[in-house]
């Protein structure tokens, strides 16, 4: 049952035991996450409905904020909440919510994995089987009147037909398992996880490629990152089996769906069955939206009575242990501290994570070693969360939600990564200081380092590179010849493509170990796909890669 529409004036839970704290339900939970509160003393008041302007008036006394999908917690609805401690999102995703601020604030964000696993799970098995046995067509032959169309409508069997799962997060191994129940014979892709040995017993791990070729359906279940963008791309669509279906309940944008549209009209897919979309909605003249090989549903994965009841629990359970014990389970972005160690380490944590998603995205193999110094007066606080935000922006992009302080150290254990405490460094300019270096699959290795000035974390290194770039935003790293004229270069496609730079710094060529230049450009805005094309495509650059920070 889910809470009223809002009122003209706030309502409350009927207040038990009289606990101080303040709590603002923001989106529609389940009745049952009120008496959770109840039971521990909370009165939480609901406000729904509210924009940004109303969520900064009604945040400024508040201790906790809940939210589903709906409110956006921006930057400015974090830094108005003088008393905010923690914000709670009943359900999985958080891109609603602004983790950096919240955590540059010391404010803990938290997510509720668990509900939805089964629910989405379930939700990409009921589309394969009604890719299967056409089941959508028939029902719209049968509303026309067309009962004879039945026999162009002849389906398939899956028992014995082989499904690829990409992403053995938890709801793919949900599916795998599932589906082996089913008689179905699965293989599944997924890079950080080392072979031959698979987390699901019986299910064989493979390369992308080899999948695609093999798989009579295909079920993608991996987080979108720049890495997973176009994940299936017209060139892997292309090496698809032959009246392969394809079903994507993860994220849009994990799929050229141009590209998948024109597969389908040359028949080289039989079907496709889709949640979600690059663009939701998609717009009406949307290329799948016309034809009938295609299911499409308005992005239902979480969307079960059982899912969002169990979400509503779990959160109300959470912010509840939190503030009255002080224990943060499933926090996205703090490990369970104090709220003033919060405040105080809270800089350097966002640097951590900011650290390693720069690694990460900045490797071209899988990495297999993290090795972290953490130097001056940042080395005198117990600096285990700081090790933990590391490894967690190493790897976020690489995981299937949730991803937690908890959690990430088994996350790196199952995909073989390892890190290791190398003691401070010697250093004379800077207060504090964490470096980062990466050993990868393939024998390569990456050194980045940051310092905080004031509370703005800072990259200070690169490898051989001393920089001073704030992380935050999209960021252009190319490798090119170190002549004159190149900066113009760059900066005149961006130009032309309406991308602001906000900062430029430049390594020189006699630094790196290659003799080539390095260019690190801050950008205000998202650079399209053709744009990094063209930046490639430059007479003196050698490589190019666009980093989220």
């Amino acid at each position: 049952m889910a809470l009223p529409s809002p009122a003209a004036t706030p309502r409350t839970a009927a207040p038990h035991m009289g606990r101080d704290e303040r709590i603002l339900i923001c989106d529609e939970l389940s009745s049952e996450a009120l008496e959770v509160f109840a039971s521990h003393g909370f009165a939480p008041v609901m406000r729904l409905g509210l924009d940004e302007d109303g969520l900064v008036a009604a945040v400024r006394d508040v201790h906790a904020v809940v939210v589903r999908s709906a409110s956006k917690i921006t930057r400015r609805v974090i830094e108005a909440g003088a008393e905010l401690r923690i914000i709670g999102r009943a359900g999985v995703g958080v891109d609603n919510i602004d983790v950096d601020a919240a955590t540059a604030r010391g404010v803990v964000v938290m997510n509720a994995p668990a509900g939805n696993s089964t629910t989405t799970a379930e939700l990409a098995i009921a589309l394969m089987f009604a890719l299967s046995r056409n089941v959508v067509r028939g029902d719209r032959a049968m509303r026309a009147g067309e009962w004879k169309l039945r026999s162009k409508l002849m389906g398939t069997e899956l028992a014995g037909k082989t499904l690829g799962v990409i992403g053995l997060g938890r709801i793919g191994r949900v599916v795998a398992q599932r589906c082996q129940g089913l008689a179905l014979n699965v293989i599944a892709h997924d890079p950080y996880l080392l072979g031959p040995k698979s987390p699901v017993p019986g299910v064989e791990l493979c390369t992308l490629e080899n999948l695609l070729s093999r798989s009579d359906f295909v079920s993608l279940h991996v987080p979108l990152s720049a890495e997973t963008r176009m994940l299936l791309s017209r060139e892997r669509i292309g090496l698809m089996k032959p009246g392969a279906r394809l079903i994507n309940c993860a994220r849009g944008g994990l799929i050229d769906e141009i590209a998948l549209a024109e597969a389908l009209a040359k028949g080289q897919l039989r079907g496709a069955a889709l949640d979600v979309f690059e663009q939701e909605p998609p717009p009406a003249n949307h290329p799948l939206l016309a034809r009938d090989d295609v299911i499409l549903t308005p992005h239902l994965g979480a969307s079960s009575a059982e899912a969002q009841r169990s979400v509503s629990i779990e959160i109300a359970e959470q912010i509840s242990e939190f503030l009255v014990d002080g224990v943060a389970r499933n926090a996205v972005n703090l490990p369970p501290l104090s709220s003033q160690t919060l405040r105080e380490i809270a800089p350097f944590v966002l640097l951590a994570e900011k650290l390693g998603a720069y690694l990460a995205q900045a490797s071209q193999s899988p990495i297999r070693t993290i090795e972290v110094s953490i130097s001056g007066e940042i080395a005198r606080h117990d600096t285990s969360h700081v090790r933990l935000a590391l490894l967690v922006g190493v790897l976020r992009r690489a995981c299937d939600s949730p991803l937690n302080f908890v959690n990430a150290p088994e996350l790196a254990r199952e995909r073989g990564v390892v890190l290791v405490d190398r003691g401070p460094v010697e250093q004379h300019f800077l207060q504090s200081m964490i470096e980062a270096r990466t050993l990868h699959q393939s024998g390569a290795s990456h050194v980045v380092a940051g310092t905080v000035l004031g509370r703005e974390p800072r990259i200070v290194r690169v490898d051989e590179h001393h920089l001073d770039l704030v992380p935050s935003g999209p960021l252009l790293v190319t490798t090119h010849v170190d002549q004159p004229g190149v900066v113009g270069l760059l900066g005149t496609v961006l130009g032309n493509a309406g991308v602001n730079i906000r900062r430029i710094e430049l390594g020189p060529a006699e630094k790196a170990a290659d003799g080539l230049a390095r260019g690190f450009l801050a950008l205000y805005d998202q650079p399209a796909p053709e744009v990094i094309t063209a930046i490639a495509a430059l007479a003196p650059v050698r490589a190019v890669r666009l980093i989220q920070l």
